[in-house]
């Protein structure tokens, strides 16, 4: 195995914070969170306007997420493990500030080439800002009440990010320009890079910094592979993304590679990813939990963003605001989560609860019609998945990063995200094909002639509740499989006891 070493002067671990600092902390990693996850949906609302303003087809509207996935979801191990070894501050605020740059830059694009490759860079950035905040809030919150109730906001934001980019982004889109929902980011960013110049201090370190060169190619190879199969899938029709050459060939590589991976750091003798982060059943259940909730969570904003504004002809800021009484709830069953019912109820219990009242959200979705109400059909359905999601994120991302060495906390970190990632990417990609199919058998099984409109729209809606019962298939098999990895009994809160102050000033 060959690495590249370079050297680092040793520093001195800061003294424990005082408690009001590290909750001032929280707030700057929380806004760098809330950057990179609203990202994901607050561009979606404002893509038709972009199109309009700089001319590009249908066919590249979609660059304008897979460029952002690709980039971001490919490099995550990377920016995990180089947080770990140059210091979680300087790779926390080179991500903060190259996000700001990109972001600014893809606000001023002139074309779609500048955009598109903004978007990139973006998620390059992403890449190296995610993990390391993750990993900057594990060591900086290590005493177990503190780190319920920092991980079950963070985990709130986290689960609620991608609705408040809906309102955020259907705000922006509508009082001012397409293009602030890329310039918001620098906002957010001029906050998290002063907050965090002046409250975190270099990472303690006496070591001489190595990366697995092979292992980091295999992975980013993979990552990019996979990434980009599911992306290629879901920009075809029907079932045709799925036998298109470049779908089955990038998949093939990327699991190839994937495998290659897992072989070549069990022999490595530091790797990228050290397969004892994984391995745990909990940490690994925890990555699983993530993984299988993100396939399933892509069906809430996607498909009922779809039906909110197609079918109820809702605009994008009534669409954004039908969201808002599932982020607060979000947020609120995140908090619960960690900081009381962690404490007393075993993760194989509340991870796999949540997943089936999840669940139980989706499959009351299915009912939907052409003229539902949102109080009666939509809002029940979205309370649901919101005491869902908190009850799976917040905890999944406590566990995932509980009990790993200091030196392992980014990659630690940068795993939780990629499991999100790819599973959200695969959600897209499948949900897109399986509802596109069944809109596409509705129509063939009632159009005589010509479709007309209100068929068109009969179709829409049974594709909706189609996929819908789908993600609900998925969030009750994934409750069984996460049941089945987690260790039953309460999880030692206080094993990341001792790694404070390697990240923060006295």
């Amino acid at each position: 195995m060959t690495t590249l070493d370079i050297a680092r002067p040793p520093v001195t671990p800061a003294a424990p914070l005082r408690p009001d600092r590290r909750w001032w902390i929280l707030a700057v990693l929380g806004i760098a969170q809330l950057m990179v996850v609203l990202d994901g949906t607050v561009v979606t609302i404002a893509l038709p306007h972009a199109q309009a303003s700089l001319g590009f087809s249908d066919g590249d509207r979609q660059w304008m997420v897979t460029a952002y996935s690709l980039a971001f979801g490919s490099l995550l191990l990377l920016g995990g493990r180089l947080a770990d070894l140059f210091g979680r501050k300087r790779v926390f605020l080179i991500g903060v500030i190259g996000f700001a740059v990109a972001s600014a830059v893809g606000g001023a694009a002139v074309n779609f080439g500048m955009l598109v490759t903004a978007r990139a860079v973006q998620g390059a950035f992403g890449a190296l800002l995610a993990p390391a905040a993750l990993s900057l809030l594990m060591t900086t919150f290590t005493h177990p009440k503190e780190r319920g109730k920092a991980f079950g906001i963070y985990g709130g934001i986290a689960g609620a990010g991608a609705s408040v980019g809906l309102l955020l982004g259907g705000v922006l889109t509508e009082y001012l320009s397409w293009r602030w929902t890329m310039y918001v980011n620098v906002g957010f960013a001029i906050v998290a890079a002063i907050g965090g110049f002046v409250l975190l201090a270099p990472q303690a370190a006496g070591i001489r910094a190595q990366i697995d060169k092979l292992g980091t190619l295999l992975a980013c190879t993979s990552m990019f592979a996979i990434v980009y199969g599911f992306a290629h899938a879901a920009t075809k029709s029907g079932s045709a993304g799925w036998t298109d050459g470049q779908t089955i060939g990038f998949l093939a590589v990327g699991f190839v590679l994937l495998v290659t991976f897992v072989v070549v750091e069990r022999r490595a003798r530091l790797p990228l990813l050290p397969l004892r982060v994984v391995t745990d059943r909990n940490r690994g259940g925890a990555y699983v939990a993530m993984f299988l909730a993100s396939i399933g969570m892509f069906g809430v904003f996607l498909f009922v963003t779809y039906y909110l504004e197609t079918t109820l002809g809702y605009s994008p800021i009534k669409t954004g605001l039908a969201f808002l009484p599932m982020t607060v709830a979000v947020i609120v069953v995140a908090g619960v989560a960690n900081t009381v019912l962690m404490q007393r109820i075993s993760p194989r219990i509340l991870i796999p609860g949540g997943l089936l009242v999840s669940a139980i959200g989706m499959a009351l979705l299915t009912g939907i019609g052409l003229h539902s109400s949102y109080v009666s059909a939509i809002l029940p359905s979205l309370m649901f998945m919101a005491v869902g999601l908190g009850l799976v994120f917040a905890p999944a991302m406590s566990i995932g990063t509980l009990g790993v060495a200091g030196s392992d906390a980014g990659v630690a970190s940068a795993t939780v995200n990629v499991a999100q990632q790819i599973g959200g990417s695969i959600g897209t990609a499948l949900l897109n094909t399986i509802a596109t199919g069944a809109a596409a058998a509705f129509i063939s099984a009632h159009a005589s002639a010509a479709p007309t409109p209100m068929l068109m729209a009969e179709a829409a809606v049974h594709s909706y509740s189609v996929a819908f019962g789908i993600c609900a298939a998925v969030f009750a098999g994934a409750a069984v499989v996460v049941a089945a990895l987690l260790r039953s009994g309460v999880p030692d809160l206080s094993a990341n006891e001792g790694m404070e102050g390697l990240a923060v000033h006295a």
